[in-house]
């Protein structure tokens, strides 16, 4: 029986100790820094809409355990604001609806299944020195870090050709709330609303589920420095709220209604921060000598703009639990299979969700724009839009280059040509 130890229980390590207990022939242990019951008590750690691909993921473990209580997202609402004064409206359905459901829900419930299914946890926060020690007693066959925070990732160096930023992009500020109003005039309901504040920043309204029951997150992401970047003292929850809705009722007050009665879900229910998008080599090396694998964020670390985080983590987890069962019994964990395994996750998914995410931290180039246009007023664009966000992949061939945008949209007009001529 192989043996792995999987530092961290966010949406990648848990999912992909889950995956290892299902498959049989491991001993997985989990270490984690906080106990199901912390978790549930402590400040939200996330914003994530997790779109059906991921879902599936999380459906083929047996982990999608609160459907039932968790709002279905039908699809994607952006607004743009102009100079001007005039907006941009698109929605966009979704191919399989999205749901987004608290961490501290979700971590702390998966980490007590966790244990019923037969696998260790062990609560403790780790330092390198000590995580040395483990690795050096041999216990183990294959150790993977899968904790995005903390100091564990200094283990993994800044890969420069793939990481254009060097500061952050963002300031982050989100809030769990209760009492907002839902959507005028649409049929595309629940959906995600994203509006766009141009050299500012945006607002992006969620749908979600709470340790206290259905909700909606409340996310500004503020351009460093602008008027919207008014988070950074960490005020505390009372005073963020009122920040927050007050940043609402001066920028975007087409939404002030639907926000003006919003109160807290609960007295934690917070989060500020901000951080450098980086993309880390991914085979960390002990004091020893020993080698760890990264995984999700602590190697592909994205802003939440396009909402792709919690996304990239399950997807991760689903790579590394084929290229774990691929393995034969007597074949190593060595530096070249840890290597192989993240440039093929790479390839595949991260490369996708990092240039997109990249992409949408800065202003939309022309065809870009072009697309944002079609996408107002013919629905197949926007939908196939929205579906992007459920998969990257989907953006390449006609999102992501002036030529590609050039072909899709010439044949969206032969066909509306083609339609008025009938």
């Amino acid at each position: 029986m192989r043996r792995v130890l999987i530092v961290g229980a966010g949406q990648c390590g848990l999912l992909l100790g889950h995956g290892l207990l299902q498959a049989g022939n491991y001993e997985v242990t989990i270490l984690t820094a906080r106990t199901p019951d912390e978790i549930r008590q402590d400040r939200p750690t996330s914003t994530q809409v997790m779109f059906g691909p991921a879902v599936a993921i999380e459906q083929q473990l047996g982990l999608d355990l609160w459907a039932a209580e968790t709002p279905d997202i039908a699809g994607l609402h952006w607004t743009v604001a102009t100079p001007t004064g005039d907006r941009l409206d698109i929605y966009g359905a979704l191919d399989a609806p999205a749901r987004s459901t608290d961490q501290r829900v979700k971590m702390a419930g998966w980490l007590e299944l966790f244990e019923k299914r037969g696998g260790t946890v062990h609560t403790a926060n780790i330092s390198i020195g000590e995580l040395d020690e483990i690795a050096e007693s041999g216990r183990y066959d294959l150790i993977v870090i899968a904790a995005g925070r903390g100091d564990l990732t200094a283990l993994f160096d800044r890969d420069p050709a793939r990481s254009p930023y060097t500061t952050p992009q963002r300031g982050l500020a989100a809030a769990y709330v209760n009492g907002m109003d839902r959507e005028p005039r649409t049929d595309l309901w629940p959906n995600v609303t994203f509006t766009v504040l141009p050299g500012a920043g945006e607002l992006i309204l969620i749908p979600a589920l709470t340790t206290t029951g259905p909700c909606d997150i409340l996310f500004w992401e503020a351009v460093p420095g602008g008027p919207l970047d008014v988070f950074g003292d960490r005020p505390d929850p009372d005073e963020h709220l009122a920040r927050a809705v007050g940043l609402i009722r001066e920028h975007t007050p087409w939404l002030y209604e639907r926000c003006a009665n919003v109160e807290l879900t609960d007295s934690r229910a917070t989060l500020t921060g901000r951080f450098t998008p980086t993309v880390r080599r991914p085979v960390g090396e002990l004091p020893s000598g020993a080698l760890v694998l990264g995984a999700a964020d602590v190697i592909v670390t994205n802003d939440p703009v396009v909402a792709q985080g919690a996304n990239a983590a399950a997807r991760c987890a689903a790579a590394y639990l084929t290229a774990i069962l691929d393995r034969r019994d007597d074949d190593p964990f060595d530096r070249d299979w840890m290597h192989s395994t993240f440039e093929r996750f790479w390839v595949d998914t991260a490369a996708q969700i990092t240039n997109v995410s990249n992409g949408m931290l800065q202003p939309p180039p022309e065809h870009v724009q072009r697309i944002l246009g079609a996408a107002t007023q013919h629905p197949e664009v926007a939908n196939r839009l929205a579906n992007g966000f459920a998969d990257p992949n989907q953006l390449v061939d006609w999102f992501m280059t002036p030529d590609g945008a050039d072909r899709y949209l010439g044949r969206i007009a032969a066909h509306a040509s083609a339609d008025a001529g009938r």
